[in-house]
């Protein structure tokens, strides 16, 4: 599987962004998505996550009522809407996967997904 991301960049506090992330070559229907970060410093974050039986989502407690995670698996992606973009929000985001049974959402926090995209960075600043 190859995750190719797209979206990101600098924007404003306050201000929304929209994270692409689509397989290269491959359907991700049977897959769990999530979203990950990881700021300067810091360690990788898991952020959000969908599923691949009922769409079902999950987040981290920070970003809940903000970020909004969806699939169209007609387009063979997954994206994070980010709304209401605060200055702890900075970092490289990273979509990922793994094969299913392996990766779920919400995800198994000690199995590593094994698919990952390129990353993309968002900036929030004034």
């Amino acid at each position: 599987v190859v995750l190719v991301q797209s979206g990101g960049g600098l924007v404003q506090p306050g201000g929304s962004l929209r994270l692409s992330c689509s397989g290269s070559g491959s359907t991700l229907d049977y897959y769990a998505v999530g979203w990950f970060r990881q700021a300067p410093g810091k360690e990788r974050e898991w952020v959000s996550c969908i599923s691949s039986s009922d769409g079902s989502t999950d987040y981290t407690d920070s970003v809940k009522g903000r970020f909004t995670i969806s699939r169209d698996d007609s387009k063979k992606t997954v994206y994070l809407q980010m709304n209401s973009l605060k200055p702890e929000d900075p970092a490289v985001y990273f979509c990922a996967t793994g094969l299913p049974g392996f990766f779920s959402c919400p995800p198994d926090r000690s199995r590593t997904p094994e698919y990952w995209g390129q990353g993309t960075q968002v900036t929030v600043s004034s």
